[in-house]
């Protein structure tokens, strides 16, 4: 950089106020906001069919659980077919009756309990699946909106590369300049076309994904939210416990506990009682007959099950102190970001972009008139362009980082419960 350069710009940085200037890309027609990109997403992501269809099995899996067992039919015919009085069908003793099992040990509430929380679970990964979708949504308008920033720059550095080259072509036709200069003029002017026809490019595929993510086409969208920038606080502790993360790790070790419960209640027999009818073929007599299985459980008593029940729920247990952690981390790792993201986008967007605006300026009016080298001129055009893609690098840093931490943030619904 020139002598007569960083002076230009010392002594522009030291006459401008602070001003958070950006490029505005023109918008055609109505623009799409944030807000309605998010409702848009909610009402057609597939997502929702996913959350829904889990929802409606836990609903169907909580009637499964509260089903008690079916009866048996019972018939048998004795006697039959064998020799002397047993020919045929003369002694035969029919015996019809039904046959009723009787769960114990607390069976069916400790079944209904583990559908219970399996249900609470599937309704919190609903919420999370929202959650999910919305941090999506943001983050996909937040990259649509940068890249229309960044065409809207590049389509003015194409414009100022072509004043620059008319400039350059003057000076060379007035014998003021070399050739040299209009060749450098030229090549800036052909990269400059380059960067906005892939920034163009770019702004299409980004806007085409947030079409297809929220299920209707995108064609503009409110360039003022990306240059919104919010005063910063002080960080202030988030208490994990309340967010999403934890309420899953919450949810998962409640069905371990029911799954733990239902494994010990399996230990207790059940009984099957039965009452039947035996009618006798010699004598037309009819007698009543009842009974009572009760099975012997001498291979497989159930504690193996209750053993294995109760060391996953342990592992559930430790792996929620790990999620709680893991989310405190986060969140403090988030919060870090979002005010790094801010002072980095203020800073990029106030002095440091309208120094570089008025540089520029002042090096291109002072090149047409000769007070100012060409090479000068491209100088301060790099500095305001690498200026430029410095404040929308570090306003989309914000925005991402900002719903990154709403998301690690977001606090879980309270559980609905049955009637």
């Amino acid at each position: 950089m020139s002598r007569c350069y960083r002076t230009l710009i010392v002594g522009v940085t030291a006459m401008l106020p602070m001003s958070p200037v950006l490029a505005q890309s023109p918008s055609q027609g109505p623009f799409l906001t944030l807000d309605e990109a998010i409702t848009q997403a909610q009402a057609n992501s597939p997502t929702n069919a996913v959350a829904s269809a889990g929802l409606q099995a836990a609903d169907a899996q909580r009637r499964v659980a509260r089903l008690r067992p079916n009866p048996s039919l019972e018939a048998t015919t004795e006697n039959v077919a064998g020799t002397g009085v047993y020919n045929g069908l003369r002694s035969a003793e029919t015996t019809v009756g039904l046959s009723v099992p009787i769960e114990l040990g607390g069976k069916r509430s400790a079944r209904i309990a583990v559908a219970e929380a399996q249900g609470g679970r599937a309704q919190l990964d609903a919420t999370i699946a929202a959650a999910d979708l919305r941090l999506r949504v943001i983050q996909a308008y937040n990259e649509a909106a940068a890249a229309g920033q960044r065409v809207a720059v590049a389509r003015e550095q194409v414009s100022i590369a072509g004043e620059v080259l008319r400039g350059a072509r003057v000076r060379v036709r007035a014998g003021s300049a070399s050739p040299l200069e209009e060749q450098r003029a030229d090549v800036a002017r052909i990269n400059a076309e380059g960067a906005a026809e892939r920034a163009q490019r770019t702004a299409e595929v980004t806007f085409a994904n947030l079409g297809r993510l929220i299920g209707t086409p995108v064609t503009a969208i409110d360039q003022t939210w990306f240059a919104r920038l919010p005063g910063i606080g002080p960080i202030v502790p988030v208490d994990s416990a309340s967010t999403l993360t934890a309420a899953a790790a919450r949810a998962d070790l409640t069905t371990a506990d029911a799954q733990v419960r239902l494994a010990r209640s399996q230990r207790v027999p059940d009984i099957a009682i039965s009452a039947s009818a035996r009618r006798l073929e010699m004598t037309n007599d009819t007698a009543a007959v009842f009974g009572l299985s009760v099975p012997l459980p001498l291979f497989n008593n159930g504690k193996a099950t209750v053993d294995l029940a109760s060391a996953q729920r342990s592992q559930l247990d430790a792996l929620r102190r790990v999620a709680t952690l893991n989310a405190e981390q986060e969140i403090a790792m988030a919060q870090a970001d979002v005010g790094n993201a801010a002072t980095s986008a203020r800073n990029a967007t106030g002095p440091a972009l309208a120094a570089a605006t008025e540089a520029a300026r002042i090096a291109r009016i002072g090149y047409r008139e000769g007070k100012f080298s060409q090479l000068d001129l491209l100088e301060a055009e790099r500095t305001l362009a690498e200026t430029r893609a410095a404040a929308i690098d570090s306003l989309a840093a914000y925005h991402d980082a900002q719903a990154r931490l709403e998301r690690l943030t977001a606090a879980a619904p309270e559980p609905v419960k049955d009637n």
